[in-house]
């Protein structure tokens, strides 16, 4: 389902109350899974914490997946696990990778609309703030979900790297006349123009620039460069 033009559709679901005709393995099963809360917990974590035979864990999560008291959700730091999580609860942004990934996949598509209109705001608005980006942008409704500030300026700093938008400070004179002195602005490179070809810079379309998980990512870490699909496609490219 797209998220474009739309309004924000990601709210939380309410706690709701445990069937009554659950077996004692499946309440088992399903406290454990509950008592995760958003971050959930992998099948094979899960028959880690409980004594029962892996077939018989197996046979509680279809029951509960069947009864609509857990979800099966795509984690990115572990693909190859099923991960599940309690219906009352949105898996957090640690799990599903936030905004940017849709059932774990990196969002291309979603993330170049944003950069584009990014653009279009920074070129319109000659100096724009980071606030003023984030502001047009919300007001433009081209995405279903509402963007943070962050999450704004992570696409910000994928067009500065991508060589498209350059990072200022302000002097507070001439075009800089309505910024406080020192803060940080953005310009548009060049004149591409609404419907130009984009520039590429030598750190064109990497998707490090607008990975949520960035922070975590370390050399040998779960989240590496070197287990990373999307690193590893961009590198042959």
């Amino acid at each position: 389902m797209s998220r474009l033009q739309g309004p924000n559709s990601l709210k939380r679901k309410r706690p709701g109350s445990t069937s009554d005709s659950l077996t004692e393995h499946e309440r088992t099963v399903h406290d454990v899974i509950q008592g995760k809360q958003d971050m959930g917990i992998s099948q094979r974590d899960m028959k880690r914490e409980i004594n029962l035979p892996d077939n018989l864990v197996t046979k509680c999560l279809k029951s509960l997946l069947a009864k609509n008291l857990i979800k099966e959700v795509k984690n990115i730091q572990s693909r190859g696990r099923k991960h599940f999580i309690s219906v009352e609860f949105e898996p957090s942004n640690e799990i599903t990778g936030g905004a940017w990934y849709v059932e774990g996949s990196l969002d291309t598509e979603y993330i170049n609309v944003l950069k584009e209109q990014c653009w279009r705001k920074i070129y319109g608005l000659k100096v724009a703030t980071l606030e003023g980006v984030t502001d047009a942008i919300k007001r433009s409704n081209v995405s279903q979900i509402e963007l943070s500030k962050q999450q704004v300026e992570e696409i910000v700093k994928a067009l500065v790297l991508d060589n498209e938008v350059m990072e200022v400070k302000s002097s507070g004179t001439g075009e800089f006349a309505s910024i406080p002195v020192g803060k940080v602005c953005y310009k548009c490179i060049g004149k591409r123009g609404y419907g130009g070809e984009p520039k590429f810079g030598a750190m064109a379309s990497i998707p490090c620039g607008v990975c949520p998980q960035i922070s975590h990512c370390t050399p040998d870490g779960i989240i590496s460069p070197k287990t990373c699909v999307y690193y590893k496609k961009w590198l042959d490219f």
